[in-house]
């Protein structure tokens, strides 16, 4: 007996059925970028040399949202902050085609780029809450709750010794962080806000995250460090007062 092949499914149909397959997984690689640039992690690019040689302008970093969220802000660690009031210079509208703006939204949802950077900052967290922070040193460091510190991180002009260009005496408020840049005399920082809302201190609730991955140039990426061993003998606030 001669058997009888199956119909061929119309290609049209089999074009309909991968298409419909290609849209359920980009659907849901679109869902998980969403969901993990929401509550874990995203990119922001430097969009000034405040941080250099640490980071470069235009350099991207991959932000840990968990902090502050579930973990908490550490000494040392390199931060991403919505701008506190005043910190950044007001910005005439900038005007974008469509193309360029559903571009930017397409490469947002899968952290590649992040629209809202030039509304943050980055700095690194110098001053926990309750903590009193000073400049300077008769060697010219900052000090942290009675202890001098001696910072790696820190970039100053030539001929320079000391870690700020001007003298300040500070204690942190609660809820807020004392924050400056690696660049140090060229970071407006909370040695120069004083006059702003908040005094120059960073509401621990307007920290996005904590900068922990350099990602962008390959040929500068690496890990970044909130170098423990700078603030391994800086006492706590409650132990210091």
């Amino acid at each position: 007996m001669t058997e009888v092949a199956p119909p061929r499914r119309p290609l049209l149909r089999s074009f309909l059925y991968f298409l419909r397959d290609v849209l359920v997984i980009f659907g849901i690689a679109i869902l998980v970028s969403f969901l993990v640039k929401t509550f874990l992690v995203r990119s922001f690019f430097i969009p000034s040399a405040s941080m250099e040689q640490t980071l470069m302008i235009d350099d991207r970093v991959i932000v840990n949202e968990l902090v502050p969220k579930a973990v908490a802000v550490d000494h040392g660690d390199i931060v991403v902050f919505k701008d506190p009031g005043g910190w950044l210079p007001a910005r005439p509208p900038v005007e974008v085609t469509g193309i360029q703006a559903g571009t930017e939204w397409v490469l947002s949802l899968f952290g590649l780029a992040s629209p809202d950077s030039n509304d943050h900052l980055i700095k690194r967290v110098i001053g926990l809450p309750g903590d009193t922070v000073e400049c300077c040193s008769a060697d010219g460091k900052i000090i942290v709750n009675g202890v001098p510190i001696s910072e790696p991180y820190i970039t100053v002009p030539a001929g320079e010794t000391r870690a700020s260009a001007i003298d300040f005496n500070v204690t942190v408020p609660e809820g807020s962080l004392f924050v400056m840049g690696d660049n140090r005399y060229n970071s407006k920082d909370s040695r120069y806000n004083t006059d702003k809302p908040g005094g120059g201190f960073v509401g621990i609730d307007n920290v996005v995250g904590r900068a922990f991955v350099l990602s962008w140039p390959m040929s500068h990426w690496g890990w970044l460090s909130n170098y423990p061993e700078v603030f391994a003998d800086v006492p706590d606030a409650t132990i210091a007062k």
